[in-house]
């Protein structure tokens, strides 16, 4: 059995959650998408996010924060910046 930990997917790119963040893409990669829930509403008895911003970021460590986002948008839910995230790293929908 492998010691790696397997991420759930989307598009074929890791994506994952920590608290209200959610990483979309490979680290290995030059660019991921970092997705932010700014907010949510209840539907169903279910958290759904109606407010999230979306920053592409450069995964090199060296350059200074402020030059690591190299593009940002805000959405009205998850479906759409995952679509936006796509986009931005070119992957095919």
């Amino acid at each position: 059995m492998s010691d790696k930990k397997k991420f759930f997917t989307y598009k074929g790119l890791p994506l994952v959650r920590k608290g209200n963040l959610i990483y979309f893409g490979n680290m290995y990669d030059d660019y991921i998408v970092m997705i932010e829930i700014l907010s949510t509403d209840k539907q169903g008895g279910i958290d759904v996010a109606n407010k999230v911003r979306i920053r592409k970021m450069a995964t090199d460590i060296t350059l200074p924060p402020q030059e690591q986002i190299v593009k940002k948008a805000e959405k009205t839910s998850l479906y759409e910046a995952l679509d936006i995230a796509c986009t931005w790293l070119k992957v095919s929908v």
